[in-house]
């Protein structure tokens, strides 16, 4: 099974280092269990049109220590709900990295995408090649393979997809 590359536009660019994720929605919205309703709150403060803007299949592009913060599923939820299919930051927050992956959400650390990308800019991430491509400007930037256990996680749509998977190629007993 290969990983599928991704292509879609830079629907927001969060430039802060150590973003948390939790103002996505806004830490008072972190209980908030529907769906629609996540998503109706994703970036409303930030830019009130921002669900109506985004399309399937577009990015969010972050700073370093992304996801800096507690690891909350809801906010990362609703932008998954709208459509967006993956992250491409400076680097990671550790727990924020681990949960994203074991859920199957491609996430992509690329040193120095923020001097490389503006806003709708469309970009495409090679994952055999190592790089992020912005089709607008034609530049690439090199970003930092995966681990192996990370990309069959992707590959698997996740850790229960990727257990599943390990399960059945182990031996018989």
């Amino acid at each position: 099974m290969a990983l599928e590359n991704l292509r879609g536009r830079a629907a927001w660019i969060f430039s802060a280092d150590d973003f948390d994720v939790d103002q996505i929605i806004g830490v008072k919205n972190i209980k908030v269990t529907d769906i629609d309703e996540l998503a109706r709150l994703a970036m409303a403060e930030q830019d009130p049109d921002f669900a109506s803007h985004v399309r399937p299949g577009d990015l969010i592009v972050g700073g370093r220590n992304f996801g800096y913060g507690h690891p909350h599923y809801p906010p990362m939820r609703a932008l998954r709900h709208l459509g967006i299919r993956g992250v491409i930051a400076e680097s990671f927050a550790p727990g924020f990295w681990r949960g994203e992956i074991s859920m199957g959400f491609p996430l992509v650390a690329a040193p120095g995408i923020l001097q490389e990308v503006e806003r709708w800019d469309e970009l495409s991430v090679d994952f055999s090649a190592c790089h992020v491509g912005n089709l607008r400007s034609g530049r690439v930037i090199e970003c930092a393979p995966l681990a192996r256990a990370d990309r069959q996680m992707l590959e698997y749509g996740g850790l229960v997809g990727y257990l599943k998977a390990r399960a059945a190629q182990a031996p018989a007993a």
